[in-house]
Formats: C-alpha cells, structure tokens, sequence
C-alpha cells in the first residue's frame, strides 16, 4: 500500500514538474510574442521600398486584382480640364488644388510642407468661419484654398509658410528644437479672407489600410470612449459623429484629420471635388463661391465629371492597398521600447491591436488581426496645436488620433520625415513633443526618460 502511494504519488509530482515546465516555456513565449508583429500576412507586405505602401493585400483574387491595377492607374492619372479629347478624364477644376490623386498622396504616402519658397504639392490650406456657433466658409473662398485654376480663370491665392524655432528641454537638461509654423497670404484673387475665418495647413494623409479601417467594428471603437474621464487618467477620447454625404446618415467618423469622414466613398469623392474640382453624383456642382463669376462660366465635364465607375475603382484600390509589417520585431531595443511606449501611457489612444469584423465588400478584409496602433477618436491636444478651424463637430484643437503603422517608412517611402496635421514636426520626436492637452502626461513622462530610453522608443515606432 505505501509502496503504490509511493508511485502515485511521485507520477503527482512529475506531471506538476511538466505542468510548471509547460506553463513557464508559455509565459517566455507569450513575453517574447507580446511585441511581435502578428499583423495577418495574408492583409500585409513586408517590404522596405519607394513601393511600400503601394502593394495590394496577398489575399486579393486575380478578377479584384485586375480592378485593383485599374484603380491604381486612375490614382495616379492627371486629370485635364473640359472640352478635353479624353472625356473620362476631363473636368479639372475650374479651381483646383491638384491635377491627381497622387499629387498629393505621393507614393500612396503622407506628404509635407513646401520647403522654404517652394509651391504647394502635398499640402492644402484649409478655411472655416465661425459664426453663431456655425461653421461657415469663407464667403469669398469656400473651405479651401484653392491655389491652381484652369487657363483664363483666376486662381484663388497662395500661401507661404514660415518657421520659427521654440526650445524643448528634457528633465536630463538636453534640448529640442520645435518648429512653430505661421502662414501668410499673397495673390489672393477676391479679396481678403473674412476677418474671422480662420485657416489650418493639412497635409496628405496616407491611404494604404483604410479599408480595414472601415471593417473595424463600431462597438471596438466605441468602447474607448471615456468623456467623463471615468477611470481618472486625464484622456476623455471621443468619437466624431458625421454626417454621410453618400448615405444621407450619421455615422461614426474614421477617416480625416478630425475624423470627417466615415466612409471611403465620402473621402473619395469629397477630395475629388475639394482637391480637384471634379463633380459627381455626391457633390454635383462646381467648386466656385459666389464671386466668383468667371470660374462659375466654365464648360464643365458633364454631370459627373467622375463617373461612378471611376469612383468605384478607386474606392477597391484605397480599400484593398496593403499595410507594411513591423520590422525588426525581435530586436532587443525595439521590445523595450515598446514596453516604454506603453509605460508612458502611449498606448492609451495609440491602441495597438484589433481584430476587424465584416468588411461589407471585401470578405478578404473581414476576421483579420490587425495593428493600426489608433483609438480613431478624437482628442483635446492642447494649445500648441489649436489652429482655431473647427470642422463639423470637432472643435479646433481636438485631432484624431492617427494611426502609426508604416511611420518608420515614411523616410523611404516619401524622402521626408514630416509629421503631424501640418507636417510641423521634422522628426517623429518632434511630433511627440508637441503632444499637450490629454496627452500631457505621456509627453512629461517621454522628458524623463534618458537618452539612451528614448532612443529605443523611437527605434520601435521606426519599426512600425
């Protein structure tokens, strides 16, 4: 009898060995996995090129991936304006911004503010006149400046941009330097602006993923919301709720600046129209203000200047272009900066991880693990960065936070590394160092780190 309790009870202790041994091997494993990328190959690219953010998903069937090639070409075709001997691509303007969609989103990338005395290419300004607790154009300008026209029509004006220089320091006395933007205004065709409008410099945001943006599901975004700060953090993110222009409804907003737009049809033919002056069904008529009399004279493309077959060939091309995988997952400076990135708080609106629901065109799009490293909500980012335009619902110094996969690229891919709404910061650490308002405490606690710690905190946002 003791001799067999014995036995049992050494295979006990054996089989609890195994179970500590199995469970130890798990935890090691969940540690190392927890800062690797697990971003779904078959919806991501791994590559470091001029193309990577050009790429359509590895899922993509070969009928979509034909469309896909056509919507491409669309993208980066110019537009010209009517009569034209090219009717499908005839149209531009009478004002306009650019002549493509990729004169802006070079490379399907972000772009940046001139350089000193250089014109406008990936950059727009943007107007809005507040009145009666309304949100209002300019009278004599819209809510962009329109800064090119068509041959035998005036323009809109131009703009400059000036930098100015404001020192950072941290808690270990080394210092930054914060590049302050102002604007100033020449060549304006119609006047001056409206004492009260106010303007914001915009630069192009990127376009590759958003059409898993769209198959997020509303619930996972919504449960970050904290408007009354519940959980006592100082972060009270919140959803912008838009009007659908397309759709006639009121949706949560998750593309934009400031969350403007909640579906990529929206986005589409609203740029289309505001960048380059092209109707459709959505927004049929021209982009001229009042004053305007000359540009409203204008031959036009036809009722839709971009048809609903061009529309949709873009909207699979935006929807369906490829996210870059991180790099460099298993370096060791890149794991400890990301636990830093998370200790600082910046993963409170920089969320990394989410898994998308039903895309409502592209089943390839759907159930997919995904790592835009955004909340999608909008955020008081303080004074600094309160340029005064209000949009929609969201006030002026409220941004939405944008997402961070393929920041590490934007140097390879676009030849610059200009970041934010305006492009002011001229480094991924410059960006953080604006952050005010909510992000307060993450920015105070980036000041205390050491160099050699913020060192890795960026060597892993260069990994995204």
């Amino acid at each position: 009898m003791g001799s067999s309790y014995r036995r049992i009870n050494g295979s006990v202790l054996i089989f609890l060995l195994l179970l500590l041994i199995l469970l130890f091997i798990s935890n090691n494993n969940t540690s190392s996995q927890e800062y690797s990328p697990i971003m779904d190959a078959e919806i991501s690219v791994n590559k470091e090129t001029r193309e990577s953010f050009a790429s359509p998903i590895p899922a993509l069937s070969l009928s979509k991936m034909r469309q896909f090639t056509g919507g491409r070409h669309l993208f980066r075709r110019s537009w010209t304006p009517a009569p034209s001997s090219v009717k499908s691509l005839d149209g531009l303007g009478p004002v306009f911004n650019r002549v493509s969609c990729s004169g802006c989103h070079v490379k399907d990338g972000r772009g940046r503010p001139p350089k000193d005395g250089a014109k406008f290419r990936s950059m727009v300004i943007k107007l809005s006149l507040n009145k009666d607790n309304s949100i209002l154009p300019d009278p004599n300008y819209g809510f962009q400046l329109n800064d090119k026209s068509i041959l035998g029509v005036p323009y809109e004006g131009k703009a400059k941009i000036q930098f100015s220089n404001m020192a950072v320091y941290f808690d270990d006395k080394s210092k930054a330097e914060l590049a302050v933007p102002s604007y100033t205004f020449h060549s304006l065709s119609f006047g001056p602006f409206n004492p009260k409008t106010k303007y914001s410099g915009r630069v192009a945001p990127a376009v590759f993923g958003l059409g898993l943006i769209e198959a997020i599901k509303e619930e996972d975004i919504i449960k970050n919301e904290d408007t009354l700060d519940i959980d006592n953090d100082n972060i009270t993110g919140r959803a912008n709720y838009i009007m659908d222009v397309p759709s006639k409804k009121t949706i949560l907003g998750r593309f934009g600046w400031k969350g403007t737009r909640g579906t990529l049809l929206h986005q589409i033919t609203g740029a289309a129209f505001e960048d380059m002056g092209l109707t459709s069904s959505f927004f049929p008529k021209q982009n001229c203000t009042n004053i305007q009399k000359i540009c409203s004279e204008q031959i036009d493309g036809g009722i839709q200047e971009i048809s609903e077959k061009q529309i949709n060939m873009l909207q699979l091309y935006m929807q369906t272009l490829a996210v870059p995988r991180q790099r460099n997952a298993d370096n060791k400076d890149v794991i400890q900066g990301n636990k830093l990135f998370k200790n600082i708080g910046c993963e409170k609106c920089h969320i990394s991880t989410y898994k998308t629901g039903k895309h409502k065109t592209h089943i390839e799009l759907s159930n997919r693990v995904i790592k835009p490293y955004s909340d999608f909500l909008l955020h008081d980012m303080g004074p600094g960065l309160d340029d005064g335009v209000k949009e929609g619902d969201a006030k002026s110094y409220e941004w939405k936070t944008p997402p961070l996969w393929g920041i590490g690229l934007v140097e390879v891919v676009n030849k610059h590394t200009r970041f934010l709404h305006d492009g002011r910061a001229r480094s991924i650490e410059e960006a953080i160092l604006w952050h005010e308002g909510e992000s307060l405490s993450s920015k105070k606690k980036y000041l205390s780190l050491n160099a050699k710690e913020r060192s890795k905190v960026l060597k892993f946002l260069n990994s995204l």
